[in-house]
C-alpha cells in the first residue's frame, strides 16, 4: 500500500475487479526477528466462526531467538498480528511495504470504518503516552499538528482516498518468540487512529508500516534487532489456509544460498517506498522493454506488499499483455463487465505458460503462471498485472509470491530466491 506522498502516488488500494484472500509466507532466520503469517481461516486464527535505543549491555533477546507474530490474509491483504499496550491487546494490522506508519484504530473512534473487534482503548493501558507537539517523530511524519492539549495530532493518507487521522504516541509492541516467551519492546511509536475512512474491510484494525521512513516498524526495530533488514516469503494465492509463514527483521533475516540475485535500492527524496530498476519483461524468449525508447528511469517502481497486482505505465502494459495473448493458444475472454479491463482466460486449470522474466538491474527473476495468473472465480485465469497512467509502477504482492525476499536498507539491495512459500 502505497502513501498519498509518494513519489509515483500510486492508489493504496488498487481498483481490482477481482475479489481475493491471500497469505503472506515468510523466511526462517537463524536470529532476528519474525513474525508469523496464517490464514484468517485457520485454526489458529482470531477470527476463525521506541522509538528508545538499547544499551549495548542491554541487547534483547532477537539475536538468540526469532520473534514470531500470527498473521493471516483477508481480502487482498496480509495480516500481521502484534499485541500493543499492558495489558496486551492485540492488533491485526496489513503489513504494507509501501507505507511507514503503524497505526490501529482507537477509541473514542466516531469516525471510524466498521471493525470485528474492539478498538484499541488508550485509557486501558498503563505504558500509553501521547507525543508533545515538539517531540521528533511529530516533526517526522510531515503531518503532524499541536492539540489543545500540546499532544501531536497527525492526518496519514494513502493513494486510494484512505485516511487515518489521530494521535501520535508511544506504546510497548509483545512478539512471541519461537520459543514462545513474549518479548516486550518499549516506546515504540504508532499512530492512534480515532478518524479513519477507506477501502478497508470489518477484520483490518489498521496497518504495519514496513517501508523505508524513519517512523517505520523496519526503522524502529533497527537498533533492537541488529540492523534495518526484512525479509519475507508470499504463499501464493489460494494457498491451503493452514499453510502459516512469517516475517523476518534484522540480524539472521539475510537472503543468501544458491540461486540468489539481488538489484539495488534506488534511494529518492522519499524513503518509504522500495524503489527498484525494471528494465522489461522477457514473455518466455521475447523481451519486452519497459520502455519504447530504451531510456530507463532509475527505481522506476516500487515493491508493495499492500497492493495486490503488479501496476504498470501503460504503455508498457500494452506492449506485454499484446505479447502474452501472442504465446497463449487460446482466445481471451471478452466483453465481461466483472472482469473490466483484465486479460483472463476460461481455464479449470492454471495455464501452462508462458514463463515471464523480470529484468531487474543486474538481477533476473522468473515467474511461474502460478504466480502471474490469479482466479478470480472458478474456470477463470487472469495476468496479476494492471494499467497505471504514471511514468513508473508498483511490483505487487502477486508477482512477489513463491519468493524468499530480503531488503538490507543499510546495503540498499533488494534479493530474491525462488522458494515454495508453503514449505518454508
Amino acid at each position: 500500500m502505497a502513501a498519498a506522498d509518494t513519489t509515483l502516488g500510486h492508489p493504496h488500494f488498487c481498483v481490482v475487479t477481482v475479489l481475493l484472500i491471500f497469505l503472506v509466507c515468510q523466511s526462517t532466520a537463524n536470529g532476528g526477528f519474525s513474525a508469523k503469517l496464517i490464514h484468517r481461516d485457520s485454526p489458529n486464527s482470531p477470527f476463525y466462526n521506541h522509538y528508545k535505543t538499547p544499551s549495548k549491555l542491554k541487547r534483547p533477546i532477537f539475536y538468540q531467538n526469532s520473534a514470531q507474530s500470527q498473521v493471516r490474509p483477508d481480502n487482498g491483504q496480509y495480516l500481521m498480528k502484534l499485541s500493543i499496550g499492558n495489558p496486551r491487546f492485540d492488533v491485526y494490522g496489513i503489513a504494507d511495504t509501501g507505507s511507514d506508519l503503524l497505526w490501529t484504530q482507537c477509541a473514542p473512534c466516531d469516525g471510524c470504518y466498521k471493525q470485528i473487534n474492539p478498538k484499541f482503548d488508550p485509557k486501558q493501558s498503563s505504558t500509553y503516552s501521547d507525543l508533545s507537539c515538539d517531540a521528533q517523530e511529530c516533526k517526522a511524519i510531515g503531518t503532524g499538528t499541536c492539540s489543545p492539549q500540546h499532544t501531536c495530532s497527525y492526518s496519514y493518507a494513502y493513494g486510494g482516498g484512505a485516511l487515518t487521522q489521530g494521535l501520535l504516541a508511544k506504546e510497548t509492541i509483545t512478539i512471541t518468540s519461537t520459543s514462545g516467551e513474549a518479548n516486550s519492546l518499549k516506546n515504540i511509536v504508532f499512530g492512534c487512529g480515532h478518524n479513519n475512512t477507506g477501502g478497508f474491510n470489518e477484520n483490518e484494525m489498521g496497518i504495519v508500516g514496513l517501508g523505508g521512513g524513519s517512523l517505520s516498524l523496519v526503522s524502529q526495530l533497527g537498533p533492537l534487532v541488529g540492523g534495518k533488514k526484512l525479509s519475507f516469503c508470499l504463499v501464493p494465492f489460494r494457498t491451503d489456509p493452514r499453510v502459516e509463514s512469517k516475517i523476518s527483521f534484522g540480524e539472521g533475516s539475510e537472503v543468501s544460498g544458491d540461486g540468489v540475485v539481488s538489484t539495488p535500492l534506488v534511494s529518492k527524496e522519499d524513503k518509504t517506498p522500495y524503489f527498484v530498476t525494471v528494465e522489461g519483461i522477457s514473455v518466455g524468449d521475447k523481451l519486452v522493454p519497459f520502455s519504447s525508447s530504451g531510456k530507463v528511469s532509475k527505481g522506476n517502481m516500487f515493491m508493495d506488499t499492500g497492493t495486490p497486482p503488479t501496476l504498470l505505465p501503460q504503455d508498457f502494459y500494452d506492449r506485454l499483455v499484446a505479447e502474452v495473448k501472442n504465446q497463449i493458444p487460446m482466445a481471451p475472454i471478452e466483453n465481461d463487465p466483472s472482469l473490466a479491463t483484465q486479460l483472463c482466460y476460461n481455464s479449470k486449470t492454471n495455464l501452462e505458460g508462458p514463463i515471464l522474466t523480470v529484468h531487474f538491474e543486474g538481477a533476473d527473476v522468473k515467474l511461474t503462471p502460478t504466480q502471474t495468473f490469479i482466479s478470480p472465480r472458478d474456470e477463470v485465469f487472469c495476468l496479476s498485472a494492471q494499467n497505471v497512467t504514471s511514468d513508473g509502477g508498483i511490483y505487487g504482492n502477486f508477482f512477489q509470491s513463491n519468493l524468499l525476499i530480503g531488503y538490507d536498507l543499510e546495503k540498499m539491495v533488494a534479493s530474491f530466491k525462488p522458494t515454495d512459500c508453503t514449505k518454508e
